[in-house]
This record gives structure tokens, sequence and C-alpha cells, in this order.
């Protein structure tokens, strides 16, 4: 089936780095873009960024912009981000779903939590 397992989220001080992975399986990896959504609570679910099959083509929330980086490993089916000088409302937890199945909660994993804070 297919499944999202996203990791790599923790506690980091403003201005600091974290570098989150998802493996994605289940689906044709390599032919899908793949996304990064975030949730903080009490807020709606909003997007982070998005990498095409081939990585010719990224675009970013304009919130993180020139901060982030998403980057993608077709060989092992995995998708990264990149977070760099971190900020307070960055904290939330990171969810990671290919195009094709964005439109259904139901296919979306875990998550991961990241915590930005002194």
């Amino acid at each position: 089936q297919v499944q999202f397992v996203e990791s790599g989220g923790g506690l980091a001080q403003p201005g600091g780095s974290l570098r989150l992975s998802c493996v994605a399986s289940g689906f044709t990896f390599s032919t899908d873009a793949m996304r990064w959504y975030r949730q903080a609570p009490g807020k709606e679910r909003e997007f982070v960024a998005i990498i095409s099959s081939t990585s010719r083509s990224i675009n970013y929330a304009d919130s993180v912009k020139g901060r982030f980086t998403i980057s993608r490993d077709n060989a092992k089916n995995t998708v990264y981000l990149q977070m760099n000088n971190l900020k307070p409302e960055d904290t939330a937890v990171y969810y990671c779903v290919a195009n094709a199945y964005a439109g259904s909660y139901a296919y979306w994993g875990q998550g991961t939590q990241v915590t930005v804070s002194s």
C-alpha cells in the first residue's frame, strides 16, 4: 500500500538547521512530483514545497523561500527538506506526500515534529 514515512524532526534553536527525510513506497516514486506540507497547532495544513519527478521544477511557499531546500533521490524513493535559518514560526508537524495522493489524508503519514525554540 502507499506509505510515506517522515523522519528527521526535533528541537532546533532559532537560526539552526534540520534535515527532514521522507521514504515513500507503494507507487512509482520516480514518476510523481513530491510535496512537503506542515501544520502548526491550531492552524490549517499549509504547503511548503514541491519538486517535480525529475527535480527540474521546484517551488516554495513564500514563507520558506531562501531558507528551505527540497531535493529527492529517486534511487532511494526519498525526498528531503533541508531547513536552514529556522524561525519559531516554522514549528509544526511536517508531512510529505506524492502529488497523486495529496487530495486524500487517508494516504498521508504521521509526519515529523519540528520545534524551533530557544
